[in-house]
């Protein structure tokens, strides 16, 4: 029963008011469960076409124990880097424990937890079912051409004892499918792992797709892609080329590539309406819609995700220093460890040469706009709820508000020391001190680097008036430190009034109408197959641009609109709706110092002095 939150205080309440009865004893608190110590530890996974086709993958788990103390089994609720819980225990059927070939009596011990009770000393096999159906990176996954295998998932743990157990995995797939790891391989076959931290942040991806490499700096580069022949040989090439000058910028800021082989394991699907990637230590998930292949922005997620092998996998908050998988691990410091990892991602792009300083600009100017829209939010409190994902907008708004705020501290440690340190010698200190010293960084850690770098500079009011507090950005007093302005203009844009899905073969499907629009009076309804809006191919990239550009200053025009609906061609017309929108501009500073010169010269090259 939930008992309403006022209703549980008054109860308390009146408990502790209650006399005490005489001789009688408050009773001990229930003393933490933990399992009987397990060894020897090995999971199994198989999957055959009938599995992958249900979207089923089986797993077993062997061990030994020492006697017949119960054990106690549970997967984690969320895995690092995705800031939800997700509860994997709740896609498990089919639990069964044996020993000897011999079943054994177990329970659940909570939702996530099962408890085995061992006949006495010897080997333990335990199996069951794991069903998914929903194609998300931190989940695992099934399809006849393709399993995504996230330990988190997957791998139970003996609760309450130390995670440093060492473990092997097997794989059992389908003939002709290849297999994609960070895992090192067994001496015996099958991979292996020394802890579990490290077990259930190399995921594995098995099935039919393309799988390339290259030499990147002092490791190597692998990049497997599905489907098998998504992408060109020349654009998995293109791409090969792109990533390995990323991960070049990447490791200079850190001094250091901190693994011998990095994988880019990504899934496209053309029923996927947008790009999520998540972080491990040397390998990154991607699940993307197909029609991004090729674009900018998937080269900008790469980015992030791989600068996480350093901020967040290795350096992170002591908050989430080590990792508990049972609950939540909320940090106020999410908007360094996604937020400054953001900024960096647009700075490995243009340091690298795989961008230009234009798209650098645009990019951090579509990131203000995105910030002013939003209600206002201090970055310690974005970092903290979004493991609850408010519903007013702000669920993300660490990630680009922190990386605003990586630009700001950036141009101020620069200006402080006269170009001669930047924020890379706070992420390069902090490595070092924390990371590299075997703990997550503090706060106070993390500002005194910050006013180390910044020459003795104090950053407390920074801290109290755009961290902690919800205070508009000063871009017109900062950008010009870096010979950089912020331009604002009013301008008028065409809007159709449709929310769009893509489909295979061309042309674009109508998701929703909205009430009003332009798309409503000329009668477009959800399901319509979006062919033309005046001339204009549904499909085409920047619809809305190119909306602008023809009709931009045009009043009442009555604009043609051409959708498939039941296998029929409808000609529709209606007259065009505008609104006004306010357009933001990073741009160079006219007339700006030599100073102001060297320090825009160094964020863009990775240079100081």
């Amino acid at each position: 029963m939930r008992i309403p939150i006022g209703r549980t205080v008054r109860l308390l309440a009146a408990l502790a008011a209650s006399p005490v009865i005489a001789g009688a004893q408050a009773p001990a608190p229930a003393a933490p469960a933990v399992s009987a110590p397990i060894s020897a530890v090995g999971y199994h996974i198989t999957i055959d076409s009938a599995d992958a086709a249900q979207r089923q993958i089986r797993v077993a788990m062997t061990f030994s124990v020492a006697s017949a103390a119960p054990v106690l089994l549970a997967i984690p609720a969320w895995t690092p880097g995705s800031y939800q819980l997700g509860y994997w225990a709740k896609n498990v059927s089919a639990f069964a424990a044996t020993a000897d070939g011999k079943p054994l009596s177990w329970d659940k011990a909570d939702y996530q937890t099962w408890r085995i009770r061992p006949a006495g000393a010897g080997a333990i096999s335990v199996s069951f079912e794991y069903r998914n159906d929903s194609l998300d990176n931190a989940n695992s996954f099934a399809r006849p051409d393709l399993a995504l295998l996230n330990g988190a998932n997957l791998f139970p743990y003996a609760v309450g004892r130390p995670f440093d157990f060492a473990s092997t995995v097997e794989l059992r797939v389908p003939s002709g499918w290849r297999v994609a790891t960070g895992m090192a391989p067994a001496a015996r076959g099958g991979y292996s792992a020394s802890n579990y931290h490290d077990l259930v942040d190399m995921p594995i991806l098995a099935g039919r797709f393309d799988f390339d490499s290259t030499k990147a700096g002092a490791g190597w580069l692998r990049f497997a892609s599905y489907p098998l022949s998504e992408e060109s040989a020349s654009r998995r090439a293109s791409t090969l080329s792109d990533l390995a000058r990323i991960i070049g910028v990447e490791s200079a800021v850190f001094g250091e590539t901190p693994w011998r082989t990095y994988t880019v394991m990504q899934i496209a699907d053309s029923a996927f309406g947008a790009i999520v990637g998540l972080e491990h230590q040397n390998s990154h998930v991607d699940v993307t819609s197909a029609f991004a292949i090729g674009q900018p922005v998937l080269t900008s997620v790469y980015a992030h995700e791989i600068f996480h092998a350093w901020n967040v996998k290795r350096l992170r908050p002591a908050d989430m220093w080590p990792y508990e998988y049972p609950h939540e691990q909320p940090t106020s410091w999410l908007w360094v460890s996604e937020g400054i990892t953001d900024y960096y991602a647009d700075l490995a792009l243009v340091r690298s040469g795989v961008s230009d300083s234009a798209a650098f600009f645009a990019t951090t100017a579509g990131k203000i706009s995105e910030i002013a829209a939003l209600p206002s939010v201090g970055l310690d409190d974005a970092s903290l709820s979004t493991w609850i994902q408010p519903t007013d907008g702000t669920a993300d708004s660490y990630y680009s508000k922190g990386s605003l705020a990586g630009l700001m501290l950036d141009i101020m440690i620069r200006d402080g020391s006269d170009n001669a340190r930047s924020l890379d010698d706070v992420m390069r200190t902090l490595y070092r001190e924390a990371y590299k010293a075997g703990k997550g960084f503090t706060g106070d850690e993390w500002w005194k680097a910050v006013q180390s770098a910044s020459g003795g500079k104090s950053f407390a009011d920074f801290d109290a008036r755009y961290v902690d507090g919800r205070e508009p950005y000063p871009w017109a007093s900062v950008l010009p430190l870096a010979a950089m302005q912020l331009v604002s203009d009013s301008i008028r844009v065409p809007v159709l009034g449709v929310t769009m899905g893509e489909v295979q073969g061309g042309g674009a499907h109508v998701v929703s109408v909205a009430p009003g629009s332009t798309a409503e009076v000329a009668g477009v309804q959800p399901g319509d197959q979006l062919m033309s809006v005046g001339e204009i191919p549904g499909d085409a990239p920047g619809l809305a641009e190119h909306l602008q550009a023809r009709y931009g200053n045009e009043s009442k025009m009555m604009i043609p609109i051409v959708v498939t609906r039941g296998g029929r061609q409808l000609s529709l017309v209606a007259p065009l709706d505008f609104t006004w929108r306010v357009e933001r501009r990073i741009e160079p500073l006219p007339g700006a110092s030599a100073r102001a010169l060297r320090i825009r010269a160094g964020i863009l090259h990775g240079t100081t002095g």
